[in-house]
This record gives C-alpha cells, sequence and structure tokens, in this order.
C-alpha cells in the first residue's frame, strides 16, 4: 500500500463533511471537541474544553478488557431491538402471527388462549433472538475480538482504534483490509451507552475513512444489522450509500432450525464510500 495523492485526501474530507477535514494519521492520536465559542481561551476554559475531549488511538493490549465489555454490551443491546423493534421491518413474520393466533382460535375456541398467543409468540421472539445473538457474540469472542493485536494490528492494511474520554476507553472500531477488490471494511464500531450523542460514533468512522485514503484504498464498505435508524442516519452522514440489503440475512452462529427461521428473522444493510475510481 502506499499513500494517497493531496487531491484524493481533499475528495474524502468532502464526502464525510463539508466543514471538516479527517483528521490525524495513521499513527497519531486525534483530539475531538466541541469548538469554543471565542477565539481565545483562559485557562479555566481551556482545561473544560480538555476534560471533554475525545481521543482517537489506536488499541492497545492494556484496553483489551474494556473493548470486549462495550463491545459486549453493544451486541447484547440488540436482542430486545431485533425481537421485538425489528418486527415492524418483517411483514411476512407479521402475518405469519396473524394467521398462527387465528387458527389458535379456531383450534381451541378459548378466547383466553387466543389472547394469550400473542405474548407467547414475541416471547418465542425473545428466546431465539438471544439464542442467536449469544452464539454470533461466542463466535466474535472466540475470532477476531479474541487477539485484537494479531487480527487487525499485525496484518497490513488492518488496524483498530479506541475512542478515550478522561483516560476511560469509551468508543471502538476496526478497518480490516480486503486486497482483492482494494477496499477496507468498517468493523466492530460500538460506543459505550453512557457516553452516546458526543459524537464519538461520527470522530471513529472519520478515523476510518482517513486510513482508508492513506491507504490508498479504492472504497470503505460495510454491513449492518442494525435495527435504529439513529446507526444507518450516521453512515449516511459519513458519505456512505446503501447498496442492498437482505431480509433474511444468517448471522455467524446460527443453526437455522425451523423454529429459528420463524421466530429469529434480521435485516442485513451493505453500505459503500466510494473513495477513487477503480
Amino acid at each position: 500500500m502506499y499513500l494517497s495523492s493531496p487531491k484524493m485526501v481533499c475528495e474524502t474530507k468532502i464526502v464525510a463533511d463539508e466543514h471538516d477535514a479527517i483528521p490525524g494519521t495513521k499513527k497519531e492520536s486525534i483530539m475531538w471537541s466541541s469548538p469554543p465559542s471565542s477565539a481565545a481561551l483562559n485557562p479555566t476554559e481551556d482545561k473544560d474544553v480538555r476534560k471533554d475531549a475525545v481521543f482517537i488511538r489506536e488499541f492497545e493490549r492494556g484496553d483489551q478488557e474494556e473493548v470486549r465489555r462495550i463491545f459486549y454490551e453493544g451486541i447484547m443491546e440488540r436482542i430486545p431491538n431485533t425481537a421485538f423493534r425489528g418486527l415492524r421491518h418483517q411483514p411476512r413474520a407479521q402475518l405469519l402471527y396473524a394467521f398462527l393466533t387465528v387458527m389458535c382460535f379456531f383450534m381451541t375456541k378459548s378466547v383466553t388462549l387466543t389472547c394469550c398467543a400473542p405474548l407467547i409468540l414475541m416471547g418465542a421472539r425473545y428466546y431465539y433472538s438471544r439464542k442467536v445473538i449469544h452464539g454470533y457474540l461466542d463466535c466474535a469472542l472466540h475470532t477476531d475480538m479474541a487477539d485484537i493485536e494479531a487480527f487487525y494490528l499485525t496484518p497490513t492494511g488492518s488496524c483498530f482504534w479506541v475512542a478515550v474520554l478522561d483516560g476511560r476507553v469509551v468508543g471502538l472500531v476496526a478497518a480490516e483490509g480486503h486486497e482483492d477488490d482494494n477496499t477496507v471494511e468498517l468493523r466492530r464500531m460500538s460506543v459505550d451507552s453512557r457516553y452516546r450523542g458526543k459524537g464519538i460514533a461520527k470522530a471513529l468512522g472519520r478515523r476510518v475513512l482517513e486510513f482508508a485514503v492513506r491507504n490508498n484504498y479504492t472504497a470503505v464498505v460495510l454491513g449492518t444489522t442494525a435495527v435504529k435508524l439513529a446507526a444507518h442516519k450516521l453512515y449516511e452522514s459519513l458519505g456512505f450509500r446503501r447498496m442492498g440489503r437482505s431480509e433474511d440475512y444468517r448471522l455467524p452462529g446460527m443453526s437455522c432450525s425451523p423454529l429459528e427461521r420463524l421466530f429469529f428473522q434480521i435485516r442485513y444493510v451493505r453500505y459503500r464510500l466510494q473513495l477513487r475510481e477503480e
């Protein structure tokens, strides 16, 4: 890999954000904070700004425990989101569950059992969402997340960063290079739930874009099963374009048994940010 031309850096800067350059280089830390209201700061104001500053730096071995915790908690949030909120995006499942509820009434003639049927179906969705996502977590924690240094920092063309606020790791993101099509994949982005809404995820995303430009990749790609609209708006604000989606995506660790397929469905959306022409 080699460094990109100034023209490419400028183009990516505009894609990521019209007013802010993609900060930093591969080895340096980045400080992100809200700009002060005045041009000059007195010492007290400067201290307050630094307290709210977020630094993006490469992963270090001592970060492992906090990184795994943030990743684990972020994935666990998807259990209720997938089981309940995700049902809004699954019209076939809605029709099937309505049919099963009606059939329950015709077969039992019991109003009580029929009223309980939706609760039973939602309980089954929660159970299988928990089962599948635990399987996915187990798979992730025994592959790339088991040894982040070996998987992301040792190979050329990949990297892993953490966001640090007031000395504490509060977010993470990875970039995995693919030499076959000269793209880099944005992976494992997660922010501690206590520190969301501060622009940390966007700063992490920009770090991956800058890394892609510096290493002369053609495009940045990502795939997400996020249910919340905020995640999709974040990717679009960084310049990503939606390339397609799958309604019956199979997560790693799924057994794909009939009951699992009946009560667990997840939408997978693919995004791409083209940095230069192939």
